[in-house]
């Protein structure tokens, strides 16, 4: 595939839950199918996604610019251009982006595009599931769920 640039690819904007961001495509935009990359655009005083890990996806954030603050596996690390942080797959790779600057926070978020795939939302004590595309991916999921952590059922509940 050519290489791409990122002023031609467009923006897009966060439409669901409370916080704002942008976001362009990256790997998707450039053919990437195993490894997806966005950059992401924080306005001061919001937040990314809830606080969260994946069980099969590996992350990594570049920061480009502005600054902010990183929670993660429960710790709070500052955020300033040229950090570069590894999220693993797991609990030790729990995160959530704030700004909490006076500028836009500005990184790249760098994943594998693993699925099925499942994520964890230890603030909300939910989970989500995610099978036919990985989280971040844009094809058809066949199935996708988000459901409490103390949901449960018998293994034979509702079989003959």
């Amino acid at each position: 595939m050519p290489p791409i640039n990122a002023a031609d690819v467009p923006w897009a904007e966060s439409t669901d839950g409370p916080e704002t961001w942008k976001r362009k495509r990256l790997g998707d935009a450039a053919g990437g199918e195993r490894l997806g990359c966005s950059l992401y655009e924080l306005p001061p005083g919001e937040r990314s996604w809830p606080y969260h890990y994946h069980a099969a996806n590996e992350e990594a954030l570049y920061v480009l610019a502005g600054e902010g603050r990183l929670r993660l596996a429960g710790e709070s690390h500052l955020l300033r251009p040229d950090d570069y942080v590894a999220l693993p797959a797991g609990e030790s790779g729990a995160h959530r982006v704030i700004n909490d600057g006076d500028a836009p926070l500005r990184y790249l978020a760098v994943s594998t595009m693993r699925e099925p795939d499942v994520t964890v939302y230890p603030d909300s004590e939910k989970f989500g599931v995610y099978v036919g595309a990985p989280p971040g991916g844009r094809r058809a999921r066949t199935l996708e769920g988000y459901y409490p952590i103390d949901a449960n059922t018998d293994y034979w509940d509702g079989e003959e």
